[in-house]
């Protein structure tokens, strides 16, 4: 391997294109290719003096990447991994890790069994913010976890989904797209979920996906998780809105999720701890809350960084294939629960058969 580890991206849209400019700004990291069809995301990479490619396999046989971004519509998230994974190049995978779960174990078997890791890229648990509330819960701030609430709101503009108009089909609303972020981190911060049973409603706009939906999750600690998304919700209640991770968002004071625990409870992402005054949580007794304090740090900085540890052998993947896998577990879940009415009870293991029983 040469002083710099050579990393490819498969997909410039939005994504890649933030990837491309953190590995621009990461020392001993080297974009070498990009691979893309469509004319106004190559001029993009062409831009920045990066060779571009139309095929993957391609790609991979001309540069021969260390490692390779994928960061391509969720559809062709599997596919792309298995041509990585056929040819040993380690990738980051941007979430979730396939479009189903069938294809999901695929991908992580595969990977298993020709021993090339996998990073999914579910960035937020490389943000400071989310390592301090994880620190925060498991050193018993809140007590128990008892109930978590996340609010997923937003407004796409139209704009958004003629750009790349597979925005609309199903499998790609808010609940894939979006709410899999807020899973994601409520299973890292909170425990894993047991069983769900969700909601939806189709989209106003005509799109065959939805713009609306809410889940209840029993997590299998005993607490409840409650969650809602929308992509068509002018609202500031959104990790996007609240996090500052990403100067594009207009930034709010406002957080996005609550963990309530037996001794108090915990606002994120602006990291207030709240409790009762007194030995004992009593509500006739005052209430305060007492700030957190973090370093800060661009998440999908940390991210590449943590890649490309993984790389060198340095590391572990944070968010493992398995790992992603559970994750979609459960945003599967949701839109089987949504579309069929019914509880849906998921497995001890990641990939195991799930049962379904009518509410």
């Amino acid at each position: 391997m040469s002083d710099s580890v050579r990393l490819a991206i498969s997909g410039f849209g939005l994504i890649g294109q933030r990837h491309a400019k953190a590995v621009a700004g990461l020392p001993g990291v080297a974009l070498v290719g990009v691979v893309e069809p469509g004319e106004v995301e190559r001029s993009a990479a062409a831009a920045l003096g990066v060779q571009c490619y139309t095929d993957l396999a391609e790609m991979i046989a001309a540069q021969a990447p260390d490692g390779v971004i994928i960061a391509t519509p969720t559809p062709l998230h599997a596919a792309q991994a298995m041509t990585c994974i056929e040819r040993g190049v380690p990738i980051l995978i941007e979430k979730p890790l396939a479009p189903s779960v069938a294809e999901g174990v695929a991908v992580a078997q595969a990977a298993d069994a020709g021993d090339v890791p996998v990073l999914v890229g579910h960035h937020r648990r490389h943000n400071p913010l989310i390592k301090r509330a994880f620190e925060a819960i498991e050193a018993g701030d809140i007590g128990e976890v008892r109930a978590v609430q996340a609010t997923c709101w937003f407004y796409k503009p139209d704009s958004y989904f003629e750009k790349a108009p597979w925005r609309k089909q199903v499998g790609a609303g808010p609940i894939s797209v979006n709410l899999v972020h807020d899973v994601d981190l409520i299973r890292h911060l909170c425990g894993e979920v047991r069983s769900v049973r969700a909601v939806a409603a189709p989209s106003r706009r005509g799109f065959a996906n939805e713009d609306v939906a809410a889940a209840v999750l029993e997590l299998e600690n005993g607490a409840i998780g409650t969650l809602t998304v929308s992509d068509s919700i002018a609202a500031p209640w959104s990790w996007e809105m609240t996090a500052q991770e990403h100067p594009v968002y207009p930034a709010t004071p406002e957080s996005c999720y609550l963990i309530g625990g037996s001794k108090g409870a915990l606002s994120v992402p602006d990291l207030r701890v709240w409790s009762h005054a007194g030995p004992e949580p009593d509500w006739w007794t005052p209430i305060s809350a007492t700030s957190i304090t973090r370093e800060a740090a661009d998440p999908l900085v940390a991210q590449l960084a943590h890649f490309a540890a993984v790389i060198l052998g340095q590391t572990t993947p944070l968010v493992s294939g398995w790992e992603g896998l559970r994750t979609l577990e459960v945003v599967e879940a949701i839109q089987v629960s949504a579309a069929s009415g019914q509880v849906v009870r998921l497995g001890a293991d990641a990939g195991s058969p799930r049962r379904e029983e009518v509410i």
